[in-house]
């Protein structure tokens, strides 16, 4: 996440300044890009001097720059010290080097080092490499800082949130910022997951919190701007944008956000259409344990994998009576769910039949040919790891996998309520990578 504020500590001083010091120069030199620029040129103006001292520098300033690649280069040349392995751990990590990230952390800690310091970088490390087990592990050894450091709480928040345990990460960042209330990253993790379960006014007060205070991250406003955005009110979130656009002034995403801010105020805009879209969404993401049903029609359903009303309109009643232990009585609990509702087992699977098109036939190819993997087309799109408002977007036009996507024209989705050029992009971009596009008309 970038950030915005100001501060004044010189990398290439006689005495090397503290960590606190160094983060927060971080901050600053990414705060602007006229910032970033300058401090660029002092970096370069470094790296010709090759004592232990200067590499150490020059190493963490060219960390600070998003350089990883020559930082650790650099820091493997300088004496060791704390700051060398904790900067070289970090720097590593960005590369994917996990394990050389945690070998320079236990040198970190061999140094000197805060225990602490060392055992949340290490969990941090091993959840970047989607060993959570091991993260866990880690940051329970340091259990005697529960409710006592800020940081523990949040990094115990990151690797539930990472293993969908949602509502407990919630709850440790909470703590975290109870501990400390200017934990601008339990604070930022907060407000998204508030935004992601729907809760957009808690999103919205987190995200103010953060851009109350120094630093501020220009994440927090850009996803402010886009609660603003969703909620009709674009001066506001224009306001927002620009606050970006006054430091960043080339950020590509603020830009295209801020054309697509001027476009949503003339867009016109079918409430009623948008409102049964959305109601239809919140049917289908139902979940089944909502509804009195038997302890057998519970349990085939739970072992059958499925936990929605979407789920059972995947699925239809040759496929249900099929499986073990599941009768008619079942079925006829199933049915008397969807009923009311006006819906019938299979009604999705009978849509996508009726929607697959000759269009769609020449989308694939030669026919008897699949140009596509299918398991590629089914994997979900929140693969993608898009942004909030895109993720949105998608949401609204009941779009759950890459298939789905694909079938799908640039114009279709332009047409959805604050839709604009930046999400489309940036999907674009996203599917691209993995071989797919959009359909086109021509």
């Amino acid at each position: 996440m970038e950030s915005i504020t100001e501060c004044e500590v010189n990398l290439f001083s006689e005495i090397l300044p503290s960590m606190d010091e160094i983060n927060q120069l971080a901050l600053s030199v990414n705060s602007s890009e006229s910032d970033r620029l300058s401090f660029g040129e002092q970096v370069e103006g470094n790296l010709s001097k090759t004592s232990p001292a200067n590499c150490l520098a020059s190493g963490i300033g060219l960390y600070i720059l998003g350089r990883n690649e020559e930082a650790a280069e650099k820091l493997e040349k300088a004496d060791d010290c704390k700051e060398k392995h904790f900067y070289l751990a970090s720097a590593q990590r960005k590369l994917q080097r996990y394990d050389d990230a945690i070998v320079s952390l236990d040198k970190a800690g061999s140094s000197g080092g805060d225990p602490l310091m060392v055992a949340t970088e290490k969990a941090s490390t091993y959840r970047h490499a989607s060993n959570f087990e091991t993260a866990e592990k880690v940051l329970k050894s340091c259990a005697n800082f529960k409710n006592v450091s800020a940081e523990y709480h949040y990094q115990i928040g990151r690797i539930q949130e990472s293993s969908g345990l949602y509502s407990e990460a919630m709850d440790n960042y909470k703590t975290a910022i109870e501990l400390s209330p200017e934990h601008q990253k339990a604070l930022f993790h907060l407000a998204y997951r508030c935004d992601m379960s729907g809760d957009e006014e808690a999103a919205m007060d987190y995200y103010r919190q953060i851009t109350s205070s120094a630093p501020v991250y220009v994440s927090a406003l850009l996803n402010l701007a886009i609660l603003y955005e969703d909620g009709g009110k674009f001066e506001k979130a224009a306001q927002y944008i620009d606050k970006v656009l006054e430091f960043h002034p080339n950020h590509p995403k603020a830009t295209l956000f801020r054309k697509d801010i001027e476009s949503s105020k003339t867009m016109f805009y079918d409430e009623e259409k948008e409102m049964k879209i959305t109601r239809k969404v919140q049917i289908l993401e139902t979940p089944i344990s909502d509804f009195e049903l038997s302890v057998r029609s519970r349990n085939c359903l739970q072992k059958m994998n499925i936990t929605t009303i979407g789920d059972l309109l995947n699925i239809t009643e040759t496929e249900l009576l099929s499986y073990k232990n599941f009768g008619e009585t079942s079925l006829k609990e199933i049915k008397a769910i969807l009923d009311p509702k006006g819906m019938h087992l299979g009604m999705a699977v009978e849509e996508k039949q009726m929607s697959f098109s000759s269009s769609d036939i020449l989308d694939q190819g030669i026919e008897g040919e699949e140009t596509e993997d299918e398991g590629i087309l089914s994997k979900p799109v929140d693969e993608l790891q898009l942004s909030v408002r895109a993720r949105k977007c998608l949401q609204r036009l009941n779009i759950r996998s890459f298939g789905d996507l694909t079938r799908r024209t640039e114009a279709e989705l332009l047409g959805c309520k604050n839709f604009g050029v930046t999400s489309l992009n940036e999907i674009k971009k996203a599917i691209t990578s993995f071989g797919l596009s959009f359909r086109s008309l021509d």
